[in-house]
């Protein structure tokens, strides 16, 4: 399995799992907690999930996953943008840590940006990385100006940034990817496969014909090529975590990426980032 690494050593497989819209409903809970579990066992062992999720739902439905296997997996939460203070944010933390049945997070995000300044949100993070409740923190869905203000802030322990990054949301590969690799700070794309449309498009199933896969390993393939970019697709089911682990062992070659610039063109100037 491919690796990325965060700027403290820490390593992780570069294709994890999401749990975003998990736990909305009650006749398929075994089956997505079976379906986590068994990433795991396939080398999937980083778990993204937010309090945002369900509200807390599935954050519940992670610590149930993960029982008894909590030291194989590097678990990250996201906390909501007004829960970023000094005030509330230690709060929130605890909230996630209790659903999750755990001690301690390996990764805590800041969801995206809101009105609490950047400056206070690196002081509450840094408050639970010393208190132990956090290994390290980091961002969600903040662009290059704001990870700038972010370093400016006293950011400079920043492990991540998770954006909306696939074929059709390539804008970031202008300024924002480069600055985090100038910095050795990995990328982590949620939708990476676009909520499941990019499946249909016909250069991706031209691809994955030929390649003998799914137009859905096509496109994570194309994430996981890159250096230092995590993908963290959601799957539901066994089947799908297994389709989705095969997708790391995928390899496209020049042709296959030149047709992907084609059908997904790098866009030419700047865009702001993308959030959905």
């Amino acid at each position: 399995m491919k690796t990325a690494s965060f700027p403290d050593g820490a390593t992780v497989p570069a294709l994890g799992q999401g749990t975003w819209m998990m736990a909305e409903r009650a006749d398929r809970r075994a089956e997505e907690v079976a379906a986590l579990r068994e990433g795991v066992e396939l080398g999937l062992t980083l778990i993204d999930t937010a309090e945002m999720y369900g509200e807390g739902a599935a954050e519940t439905l992670v610590g149930e996953a993960i029982a008894g296997i909590r030291d194989r997996v590097f678990l990250v939460s996201k906390a909501y943008p007004q829960n970023a203070s000094r005030a509330r944010l230690a709060g929130a933390c605890e909230g996630s840590l209790r659903r999750l049945r755990v001690e301690t997070l390996d990764l805590y995000l800041l969801h995206w940006r809101g009105n609490v300044p950047l400056v206070e949100t690196v002081e509450a993070m840094e408050r639970l990385v010393d208190a132990g409740k956090i290994a390290r923190w980091g961002v969600s869905n903040l662009d290059t100006d704001d990870m700038e203000e972010l370093a400016a802030a006293g950011g400079a322990r920043c492990a991540t940034d998770q954006i909306l990054y696939n074929l059709t949301r390539r804008g970031p590969e202008i300024d924002l990817l480069p600055w985090l690799e100038q910095r050795h700070i990995p990328t982590m794309a949620y939708s990476p496969v676009e909520q499941g449309r990019l499946v249909d498009h016909p250069a991706l199933r031209t691809i994955a014909e030929r390649k003998g896969a799914t137009a859905a390993q096509v496109a994570l393939a194309w994430l996981l090529r890159r250096p230092g970019v995590i993908a963290i697709p959601k799957a539901s089911s066994i089947a799908h975590v297994r389709d989705n682990r095969a997708a790391a062992d995928l390899q496209l070659d020049e042709a296959d990426l030149t047709t992907l610039d084609h059908a997904f063109p790098q866009p030419r100037q700047r865009k702001p980032l993308e959030m959905i």
